[in-house]
Parts: C-alpha cells; structure tokens; sequence
C-alpha cells in the first residue's frame, strides 16, 4: 500500500527468501495494475477504492496478534 510498510516489512522479513520474492511479485503486479487502472477507471471510483482497501488493512492489522 506504501512505500514505508513494504519497507519495513521487507527488513522484517528479508532473511525468508520466498517471503521476499512473493512481496516484490505483488509489489509489482500492484503497481502495473494500478497504473493501467489511473487510466481506465475514474478517479470518483478509485480514491473510494482505495480507501476501502486501507480501511481493511487498518483493521486487519488492528486484529492481528
């Protein structure tokens, strides 16, 4: 979602190889995706799909032990 989580969560869990390449093929799939999208869908539809997805990301982390 940002570049300070990923950042983070890349120096957490750089030691685990798979863990790291699953990370940058989602980093990089989101980020071609996202930008075809810029162009495709209006932005009255993305901001609110973004902020949907950061909300489930809040409450996930707020949940996870």
């Amino acid at each position: 979602m940002s570049l300070p989580t990923m950042l983070v969560a890349f120096a957490r869990y750089s030691r685990d190889g798979s863990f790291a390449a699953l990370m940058a093929t989602g980093s990089i799939a989101g980020a071609l995706l996202g930008g075809f999208l810029l162009g495709v869908i209006p932005d009255l539809v993305l901001i609110p799909a973004l902020a949907v997805m950061l909300l489930v990301s809040a409450v996930k982390v707020a949940r996870h032990n």
